[in-house]
């Protein structure tokens, strides 16, 4: 991937990343910000990652370091503690290609939900985006949500098992279900039924 340089509009130490894509986003910015966290300088590694900007939106990210992009890239710079940013602008006519990278490509509201933990900033930012971009990244989360809670998929696992022993006992099979029941209870794991 290939970007532009672009025109420094200010570098600094900051301890949030919230306050480098809150001030992204009032100004509207067209270019990009490069993350580098200060503790792998400490260190001597050279982690840095790079945020693409359309008028104030997040657009992709990439982990200069591990050469990977979009929401792996991201997790790859996100560090608490301060954190170097340097944010340029570029004309998006010199984005464009960048832009089209699919695999690089962030919804609008990630950055600010990795990068500085910031729900209600990525809020703003997804209701700031292009109608055509607002729902990007929202299936999603509802999908990750939904499978990190054990409970309603023990709940839904319960009510199918529920609904299977009651066809079955509809249609007759309750002694053939309680035999499957005592011969999976007396196999052990790892042992062939044969």
């Amino acid at each position: 991937m290939r970007i532009p340089r672009g025109e420094l509009r200010r570098s600094r130490v900051v301890d949030d990343a919230a306050a480098v894509l809150r001030a992204v986003l009032d100004e509207e910015l067209t270019g990009y910000v490069v993350f580098e966290p200060q503790d792998a300088l400490l260190l001597g590694e050279t982690t840095s990652g790079v945020v693409t900007f359309e008028d104030g939106i997040p657009v992709l990210a990439y982990d200069t370091e591990r050469e990977v992009g979009g929401r792996d890239g991201l997790e790859g710079f996100a560090v608490t503690g301060p954190t170097r940013a340097a944010v340029h602008a570029v004309d998006a006519a010199a984005l464009a290609d960048a832009h089209e990278v699919e695999a690089f490509r962030i919804p609008p509201g990630e950055p600010a939900r990795v990068l500085a933990g910031d729900e209600r900033l990525a809020e703003r930012t997804v209701d700031a985006a292009p109608a055509a971009r607002r729902e990007e990244g929202r299936d999603q989360s509802a999908v990750e949500a939904f499978l990190a809670d054990a409970d309603a998929i023990e709940e839904i696992r319960s009510e199918a098992r529920e609904e299977a022993r009651a066809r079955a006992s509809e249609w007759g099979l309750d002694d053939v279900l309680a035999d499957d029941a005592r011969d999976s209870a007396a196999i052990e794991p790892g042992t062939d039924s044969r």
